[in-house]
């Protein structure tokens, strides 16, 4: 099919000239203007809006669009000469109520004006840039009615009269004051703002000033607050219920920087009522809503978070200086534990588990816990009481949560390697005595600790563990091959311990009874026999034992005693009376074990199985010792001076510290070197920087110390100095 080409159509001019009655403009508006009049007075009813349209249509399009927009102006502002003088003459509480009905009535008569001229609202006013209808309909309000002088400041009383009464507690015509504050805002933005908002904030600032100094003077900062809260949502309140939305970020700036923020300092500070008292008296509902109030102004968190933290601190350091306190390690850091869960608590309940406020109680905590030298000692200790007695008869949910507490604590160590020391030492004294509640509990820490500083720092606690579950097995096949041998005689169970994972100690003499060292013989052979390569030392004061004890009329007892405490009991199976020299001759049991031991057999009240002369608490290279034949109890078993960990005493604390100090030194220049081997060439800053770096997970190195250990890896040619820079290192390969 061929494309045939289509045919444009155009449109000409009409050329029959139309002729117009000169008159017809004017009578045409007079018809208009009479409608105009008849809408404001209304009468309406009786209006053809059809044929009022066509009119207005008509004038349009023979161009008298001019005469019909001036001629709308000029009487639309008569008509509003007329309101404005009767919105001006209504008396007292019937102004609002006068202006909101004659508001209703010129949007109700805008609106049929709009539609008789909606000609020339389309046609028209786009043309010649012009105001539509509706829109001049507002703006001649706005200009007649609301900026006459009269009402404009008549309007503005009223309405922040009826503010301050309803801040007084009277009720107002809520929905009159909505209808008012949206008039303003339906003429535009700059209306509502300069002829109400503006004035409402001065009069606001005013207002919340004096209040605020009022209450200030009369109030406790719990009350002070409440009234702050309360006064902050009725602002809230009374924007939703009659102002523009935008208001409301404006009017509770101007609340907070009044009763808050200029307080903020004097509330936090109150005597008897503010932060601190808070705090001690566990107020959490107050501090939830000072918490709450403060956020709202600038600095507002700092404030609470900074004293906060400054009380914390000193309260830490007084307990860590209360001298009754440390008497007794255990209540020490449960103590330590209480104070970090009320505080805790705090945060979580009030402070809404705030990351800044968790921050600060850490490094608060951390402060203070690491100002007492003896902390990593007294957490040990702490564990050490929990594993041993602490935790029986408690869930596994409950053991965890200790555990996990305890954690915490030692995260807040820097010498995290003293704790490691004491903790062996403590864990060591458990399991060797059979003292442990758990042993999933002691893997469990261990575990943790595993997860918090690595392999290295657990694997010689770990090594522990694997040392009793061998000695087991080695007991297994020593009773299986020597059984027959041992007959009556005494039973025997060994522990055997690796050298490097247990705690040092120092091989002690002691001379065992006959029947003791006949089936220790006995062990030494059969473990040699088995192990190639290895040697048996016996650690006696590690030991314990069971005796069978028969005393007066035949009562018989079972004495749980340490294996010094054994060597002597022995002795008086041979002899009633024996002094404290031939003791210690027989024996060879070092003096201050020895007196220990003597004094645990001898001065305790239920316990003395031997009596002592002269009877004193202490025990002299004088005394004699005999049997006490006439020793009753009511329990078969009886205990006798259990190996309970105790705090050190100083020059014990001393000599721990110092075995700690040489055990950081090969750890200190390990870390040089490795520091050393990759940069090869560093300044002394920096290694001492990078140095901390690395083993700040274990203990916080001294600078004095490092630099010593630099010398000393100089001396060993590890190291060297450059010949141009006395501070400068290089790493000799």
């Amino acid at each position: 099919m061929s494309a045939q080409k289509k045919k444009a159509f155009q449109i000409e001019a009409f050329k029959h000239r139309v002729v117009v009655d000169p008159k017809y403009a004017e009578k045409t508006w007079k018809i208009l203007e009479h409608a105009i009049h008849e809408i404001y007075n209304h009468n309406a009813s009786g209006l053809s809006f059809e044929e009022l349209y066509r009119n207005a249509y008509n004038m349009v399009l023979h161009k008298f669009g001019e005469k019909l927009y001036s001629g709308l102006v000029t009487t639309m502002t008569s008509h509003l000469k007329e309101i404005s003088n009767s919105i001006e003459a209504a008396q007292g509480g019937l102004f609002l109520d006068e202006l909101n009905r004659k508001w209703a009535e010129h949007n109700k008569a805008l609106q049929m004006i709009r539609d008789i001229l909606m000609y020339m609202d389309r046609t028209f006013i786009p043309n010649t840039h012009k105001t539509p209808v509706h829109e001049l309909g507002l703006n001649l309000w706005r200009d007649v009615i609301i900026h006459s002088h009269a009402i404009q400041s008549r309007l503005q009383a009223i309405l922040l009269e009826n503010v301050r009464r309803e801040r007084s507690g009277e009720v107002i015509d809520r929905g009159l004051m909505r209808s008012i504050t949206k008039m303003l805002m339906d003429l535009g933005p700059s209306v509502y703002q300069d002829d109400f908002e503006k004035h409402f904030l001065e009069v606001s600032a005013d207002f919340y000033r004096l209040e605020s100094q009022e209450f200030i003077e009369s109030c406790d900062c719990g009350e002070y607050l409440k009234k702050a809260e309360r006064r902050l949502n009725e602002e809230i309140e009374r924007v939703s219920h009659y102002l523009d939305t935008r208001s409301e970020v404006k009017i509770t700036n101007v609340v907070e920087t009044e009763m808050i923020e200029s307080h903020m300092h004097r509330l936090v500070q109150m005597e008897n009522s503010g932060l601190i008292n808070m705090i001690v008296d566990e107020k959490y509902e107050e501090l939830g809503r000072m918490y709450c109030l403060f956020r709202r102004v600038s600095n507002g968190l700092v404030l609470i978070r900074d004293v906060m933290t400054s009380y914390i601190r000193d309260t830490g350091k007084q307990l860590l200086t209360d001298p009754e306190r440390l008497k007794d390690p255990v209540d020490f850091v449960q103590h330590l534990l209480d104070l970090k869960d009320k505080y805790d608590k705090i945060i979580t309940s009030a402070f809404r588990n705030d990351k800044t406020f968790q921050n600060a109680l850490n490094s608060s905590f951390e402060y203070f816990i690491n100002l007492n030298s003896r902390s990593p000692e007294f957490i040990s200790l702490f564990v050490d009481d929990k594993l041993r007695k602490g935790l029986r008869g408690v869930t596994e949910e409950d053991v965890e949560l200790v555990l996990d507490k305890v954690m915490m604590l030692f995260r807040y160590l820097q010498e995290k390697d003293v704790f490691e020391k004491y903790y062996k030492q403590h864990l060591a004294k458990r399991l060797l005595s059979g003292k442990s509640v758990s042993d999933d509990a002691e893997r469990s820490l261990i575990v943790k600790l595993k997860t918090e500083c690595g392999y290295q720092f657990t694997s010689k606690l770990e090594g522990m563990f694997t040392d009793m579950k061998t000695s087991q097995d080695t007991m297994q096949g020593f009773h299986a091959s020597h059984g027959s041998d041992i007959g009556d005689g005494p039973m025997l169970s060994v522990q055997v311990l690796t050298t490097g994972s247990w705690p040092t100690q120092p091989i002690t003499t002691c001379n065992l009874p006959a029947e003791i060292l006949g089936i220790c013989e006995k062990f030494r052979n059969y473990y040699l026999g088995t192990h190639t390569g290895r040697r048996l030392s016996w650690q006696t004061n590690m030991g314990t034992a069971d005796l069978k004890a028969t005393f007066g009329k035949g009562q018989k007892h079972e004495l749980n005693v340490s294996t010094y405490q054994m060597c002597v009991l022995m002795l008086f199976n041979d002899a009633d009376r024996l002094s404290y020299k031939e003791i210690e001759q027989v024996t060879e049991i070092p003096t201050s074990d020895l007196k220990r031991c003597l004094q645990s057999l001898a001065c305790v009240k239920g316990k003395n199985v031997l009596r002592k002369e002269p009877m004193s608490k202490d025990i002299v290279d004088t005394d004699t010792f005999l049997f006490n034949d006439k020793y009753t109890s009511k329990f078969f078993k009886v205990k006798i001076g259990t190996v309970a960990a105790q705090r050190e005493s100083e020059p014990e604390n001393q000599e721990t510290r110092q075995r700690v100090e040489e055990d950081r030194k090969p750890q200190i220049e390990a870390a040089i070197v490795r520091i050393m081997k990759a940069r090869r060439v560093l300044d002394h800053n920096n290694i001492v920087a990078e140095v901390t770096k690395q083993l700040q997970s274990r203990f916080l190195p001294n600078p004095v110390v490092i630099k010593k250990r630099i010398e000393s890896l100089i001396e060993r040619e590890f190291l060297e100095r450059d010949k141009g820079d006395r501070k400068l290192y290089r790493y000799l390969a």
